[in-house]
């Protein structure tokens, strides 16, 4: 009998980055030092807009979503990952790993879709500027993330419900270094023709609805800030759209090829398509702080101010 009685095993086995596992415990030190900037960054960024009143706006109430989906993105998966390379930690349990992937699928929907909200908050913010804090008013940020969360959750949920019912192999070993849902749907004995015309479905709903508004968004700010009279306002404006432009690359360009490679791209090296991966989940958290937060004077203040405390303080303590 070639599958399982019951139809799942107990559990997986991941291997990590596959063709490098020699190489992957030294792989594993930039991806840990990434994972606490990430950790790091998105945490200060949600403290600061908490805790400052004057930063309960629209734009930082979007950068407050960002920050915390990715800490759910990267804590659901580098944790374990980093066991993997490092302690050889490889199983992960059936229902663990079906977890994980719905964290992974779905806060990633939901990152697609907070950048879009983030895109639309900037159109209303520099061609409607009077009427920006009308528009976008708290509650309607509440419901649009609210939308955000629960469309991630009702298209990725199937995602779980589907691979729980399918045969798998005797072959349990995973040949990635999380549980992602082409990987997993990989070990499958029967037919998984629905789980992959579902996961095309979903791909190209969410990234095409999602593109589509941001890329809307954006040709209407260029559009407006061409017309600005001011040189120094426009190369603001430029400089602005620019940084925001490099984050969002740095979170779809990843994820289409990952999303590519596992349907059309057989002749990509499997550990280049396993790094491009991890780097999609890590990148992303490591610049957006960055990007978003440091380049915003009121959050780079705050943040000066709580290492000039800390400072202070440490002084004290090293005098008393």
């Amino acid at each position: 009998m070639l599958c399982w009685t019951p139809s799942h095993p107990a559990f997986f086995l991941l291997v990590g980055i596959p063709g490098l596992e020699r190489v992957q415990g030294w792989i594993a030190i930039p991806l840990c030092l990434m994972y606490l900037a990430a950790a790091l960054g998105n945490g200060t960024v949600l403290y600061i807009i908490k805790t400052e009143p004057s930063l309960h706006q629209p734009m930082y109430l979007f950068l407050a979503m960002l920050a915390a989906t990715d800490l759910v993105l990267s804590t659901s998966t580098v944790p374990k990952m980093l066991s993997v390379f490092w302690l050889g930690s490889r199983a992960i349990g059936f229902h663990a790993c079906l977890a994980q992937m719905f964290f992974v699928h779905a806060f990633s929907s939901v990152e697609s879709g907070v950048l879009m909200a983030m895109a639309l908050d900037r159109y209303v913010a520099i061609c409607f500027p009077l009427r920006h804090s009308a528009i976008l008013s708290s509650p309607v940020i509440g419901k649009l993330g609210g939308l955000i969360l629960l469309r991630g959750v009702v298209l990725i949920s199937p995602f779980c419900f589907l691979a729980s019912r399918l045969p798998y192999c005797h072959h349990r070993s995973i040949d990635h270094s999380y549980c992602e849902h082409m990987a997993v749907v990989k070990l499958v004995c029967g037919n998984a023709r629905t789980n992959t015309v579902y996961g095309l479905f979903v791909a190209f709903i969410v990234v095409g609805f999602d593109v589509a508004i941001i890329a809307a968004s954006y040709a209407l700010i260029l559009g407006a800030v061409l017309k600005l009279p001011s040189n120094e306002a426009r190369l603001k404006a430029f400089g602005t759209c620019a940084s925001h432009t490099c984050v969002i690359l740095s979170f779809y360009i990843p994820a289409l090829f990952t999303f590519l490679t596992h349907r059309f791209g057989h002749n990509v090296p499997h550990h280049v398509h396993i790094l491009v991966a991890i780097l999609y989940l890590l990148v992303p958290p490591t610049l957006n702080p960055i990007v978003y937060g440091v380049k915003t004077k009121t959050i780079r203040d705050r943040v000066l101010t709580m290492f000039l405390i800390l400072g202070r303080q440490r002084e004290h303590l090293c005098h008393s």
